[in-house]
Formats: C-alpha cells, structure tokens, sequence
C-alpha cells in the first residue's frame, strides 16, 4: 500500500493510531465543558447526557468543515521539513503527538480543565523550532503569523467568556421574573422543563461546536501524518485532477504579467521573481502531461510545494502599497489562488469518520474527574440554572464564531472562564475558589511551554534514532 515497505507502513499505521488516541484523550478530557451544567443542575442523567453530548460531537466533525484543520496544518510548513527519508516524516508526528497525549492525560488524571488546543499547538510549535536547531536548516520551519492568529484566538477566547458571562448574568437579574433560576439545584429533583430545556440546548451547542472546532483539530493533525510520511499520494486531493487548474493557473500569470516590477522594493521584486519560478515549475509539470495518469506520483507533491509558495508570495504582493493593480486584476488573482488552494485544502472523507468516532467514544470515557472540577470545585458555590445556561450559551457562540474565522478554540479555557465569570458575577472575586482558579491558571500557563519542550526534544531523540 502507497508503495512503502512494511514496517514503514506499520509506522504509519501506529501514527493514525495515535492521532485516533489524540482525539480520544480530548474527548474524555473535554466532555465535562459540554456536560458538567447539566449533570450538575440534575437537567439530565450523567449517561444520557454523556451519550447526547457524544453524539452531537460526532455530527460537529462531519459538518465543521475544514478552515481549522487546514489552520494546524499550516502552523507547520511540513513542505519544508519533509524530504525523501521517509522517517523523518515519522519522527516529526511521533514527536507531536506524543507529547499532546502525555500532557493530556496528565492534567486528566488531576482533573485539571486543560486545553487539548493548547497542548497540539504546542507540540507542533516544540517540533518545528526542533527542526529549525538541526544543523543545515535554513528555512523557517514554524508559520509564526499563523502561529500569532492562533495563539491570539486562545488568548482572547477565555476573556471575552469571563467578561460576556458576568455581563449576561447581570441582564438575566434585570430581566427575569423567575427566582428559581438563580437558586441551587435540588440534589435530585429535576428543574422545571423550560429551564430543563435551555440546559439541553446549551449543552448541545457546546458539544456540536466543540466537535466543528477541536474535530477539525484531529483532522488537521492526521493530514499532517499523512502529507508528512506519504507526501505523494496525499499532498493534493486525490478526488479532483490536477490538470483541471491549469486555467487558474493563466488566470495568475496574466495578473502578475501586469505587475510592474520596476515600481517595486527589493523585497518585492524578489516576491514576484519566486511567484514567476512557481509558476515556471507549475507550467512544465503540467506541459509534460495530458492526463492524470500521466502524471508522476512525486510531481504531485512539487505541484503541492509550488501552490502554497505562490500562494504565500502573491498574498504579499496583494499586500504592498507599491503595487498597482486594478480591482478586477485582484478579484482575478485571489480567486484563481483559491481555486488553485482547493486542490490542497481537503481531507479524505475516511478521516473525517475516524475522528468523528474517536472524539465521541471518547466523550463517554472518563468524564468525572473534570465534571467535578467544572460543576464544584471552580467557586465556592453549586452551580445554579442560571450559571450553567450563561457560561454554556456564552462558550457556545465563543467557539462557533472561532470555527467560523478558521481559528482554533480552546473549548476548556473559554467555558472555565465563563463559569468563574457566572461564580463572580453571583457574589464578586470572592466567590471563586483561589487554589483550584490557580491550579487551572497555572496549567493554562505551562500547557505551551511543557509541550513544546516534550515534542521537541522528541522530535530531536527520535531524528538520532531514525536511519539517515
């Protein structure tokens, strides 16, 4: 299969195992931020709601499409670290996916609400500065621009849940009539059906979006194992031709033959002279051949290399003050690109399923340590119906609208904040609890730093190992 040896093969198959294992973990890990208000507020039973909130991750994978995943893997510009030793493509997903998963079970095991987004980011940013030490590397080897939209999102993320929480709590104790809503549960009683049924719906919509947002993130990770070891076959979407860009291809060197390069800086010039090179290599790979079958299984990768390089470089050119470019040129230019990009934006449908089932199996799995953390341990107060609502309606519309920008969300950190938010709100600072706040703190401090150390180093133990 794919034309590799056995035990390569093997490797492989052990890798989309892990990244199955990954998705696993942040399903467990991260199905008390879906669950814990309804289970907590007696809305519905601790199974019913687990296998509900299981399901409904499951159909966030299917639908979530793809702008996240294509986030991750463009965090690493695996281009540049993949070469023709197969191993090395190992290393780099054995390194990152290992180091997610121990800190993710690390922090499960001491019911810390961790982010499964922070630890992945992390691990990539911990094997591309790796690669970057090895000696005769010379290409950047971590998108840092994506990196800072990345790491901004998760920033951000949490604040708004914390602020927007307190802010809805107060319009609810202006607007509401009901007392009941702001009163604790009733150990065993449930509450009445129209709070009932809020509940529900916030939960679902916080499983489904968790599903589209941290689903994508298992997608992304999968398509880096498989661009990363098997370049050739996976590097362009197998389901269209590549042939079929060519006109989008003309589209882009008629616009960029309007350009006039004597306008430009030197930085410029030097932009417009690695798009024309692209463009070059894209011609003469096509010119030798007419149909698909005629087309080498490396060339697709080469057809890869150049789109994204193009792509990077005209987006630079789009950019510069100095070019003069009418609106139709660049209407022209952009949507040839992204017609080109279309061809490497995908993901099989086989790995959207594998993900799917992976994160909702693992939504039924050892979900009590963190529900206990989210539902008690954050104030010092049981949630209330009104809490619950608010910090799962807020964390909800949080990473909907992250999904919706191609931006990774921390579904943890942003409905952890949103609860403090609802325990502040209540009864002001001093209704959180300070240990466990300083404990979710601090992990939230050390998840970067710990997994970027873990998979980077590795990453560089497992490059020594591999065969050169």
């Amino acid at each position: 299969m794919f034309g590799l040896e056995p035990h390569v093969l093997l490797l492989l198959v052990v890798c989309l195992m892990a990244a199955c294992a990954f998705e696993f973990v942040n399903g467990f890990h991260d199905t008390a931020n879906a669950v814990a208000t309804v289970i907590y507020t007696n809305a519905l039973r601790p199974w019913v709601a687990v296998i509900w909130s299981a399901f409904w991750n499951f159909i966030g994978v299917l639908t979530g499409g793809i702008a996240v995943a294509m986030g991750i893997v463009y965090l690493l510009p695996v281009e540049s670290l993949v070469d023709q030793n197969v191993y090395h493509g190992i290393a780099m997903v054995g390194a990152l996916i290992i180091g997610a998963i121990i800190w993710n079970v690390g922090t499960w095991y001491y019911g810390l609400p961790s982010s499964s987004s922070h630890a992945l980011i992390g691990s990539i940013l911990g094997v591309g500065i790796a690669y970057s030490l090895l000696p005769g590397v010379h290409d950047a080897a971590v998108n840092w621009a994506k990196a800072g939209e990345a790491g901004l999102a998760l920033i951000v993320g949490p604040v708004f849940g914390f602020t927007l929480t307190i802010l809805m709590m107060f319009i609810l104790k202006r607007v509401s009539t009901s007392k009941v809503i702001f009163k604790e549960p009733h150990k065993r009683k449930p509450p009445p059906l129209w709070i009932r049924l809020t509940l529900v719906v916030t939960c679902t919509l916080v499983s489904y979006f968790h599903g589209s947002n941290d689903g994508q993130k298992g997608v992304g990770l999968i398509m880096l194992i498989l661009i990363g070891i098997v370049p050739s076959y996976f590097a362009l979407d197998q389901s269209k031709n590549p042939l079929d860009m060519r006109d989008s291809l003309v589209r882009v060197e008629q616009v960029m033959s309007r350009v006039n390069v004597n306008d430009l800086s030197t930085v410029d010039k030097k932009a417009v002279a690695e798009i024309q090179a692209q463009t070059n290599t894209l011609d003469q790979i096509f010119a030798s051949a007419q149909t698909v079958e005629q087309l080498p299984q490396q060339a697709r990768f080469e057809i890869r290399k150049a789109i994204l390089l193009l792509s990077n470089r005209a987006k630079k050119i789009q950019d510069s003050d100095k070019v003069r470019l009418s609106t139709l040129d660049r209407t022209t230019l952009s949507t040839g690109l992204d017609n080109m990009k279309g061809f490497t934006d995908y993901a099989p449908t086989w790995v959207f399923v594998i993900v799917s089932i992976s994160l909702g199996v693992g939504t039924m799995v050892g979900w009590q340590r963190i529900v206990k953390t989210i539902g008690e341990r954050i104030g010092k107060e049981h949630l209330t119906y009104a809490q619950g609502a608010s910090s799962e309606l807020v964390a909800a519309t949080m990473i909907g609208a992250s999904s919706a920008m191609g931006l990774p969300s921390s579904t943890t950190h942003v409905l952890s904040s949103a609860i403090a938010g609802s325990m502040v709100a209540n009864r002001g600072i001093k209704n959180l609890n300070p240990q466990m706040v300083r404990n979710i703190g601090l992990a939230w401090a050390l998840t970067l730093p710990v997994t970027m150390a873990l998979s980077g180093g590795l990453f560089l133990l497992f490059r020594a190992l591999m065969p050169s």
